[in-house]
């Protein structure tokens, strides 16, 4: 397992810094999203609902990408190439709340009717910084 620099955990844990999220395709073409990102306990997960095409792609074992990019200096920035550890669903509404209240400062006001949320934990196999 990588590890996140020191010196860059302020955009994983403080900052309002979104994550573009590059999935696979079932075809092997790349999707790429902007994404909240959480690190809890050294873990980076990211949430979504099932049903949308990152959840699909982002399966237990499948490879991801990202990039924070520091919203006060866009040539700090830090990429994380891994692989998706585990995918569920316990917790996963409170998580969303929390993320929420990290980049909007309040409970995450986009539910849907019939919604299931789910957290994809990323297990980091290389990391790389700059700036």
């Amino acid at each position: 397992m990588a590890t996140i620099p020191e010196n860059y955990l302020d955009l994983f844990k403080d900052k309002k810094a979104f994550a573009s999220l590059a999935t696979l395709m079932p075809d092997g073409t790349p999707q790429v999203t902007p994404v909240w990102l959480g690190y809890e306990g050294g873990v980076l997960t990211v949430n979504t609902a099932l049903g949308r095409v990152k959840a699909r792609n982002m399966k237990e074992g499948a490879p991801v990408a990202l990039a924070i990019v520091d919203p006060g200096n866009p040539y700090r920035y830090v990429q994380v190439r891994g692989r998706i550890k585990r995918v569920t669903t316990e917790g996963a509404d409170a998580h969303i709340d929390r993320l929420s209240h990290k980049y909007m400062d309040k409970d995450y006001p986009f539910r849907q009717p019939g919604e299931q949320r789910v957290i994809c934990e990323i297990d980091p196999t290389a990391v790389s910084a700059s700036g």
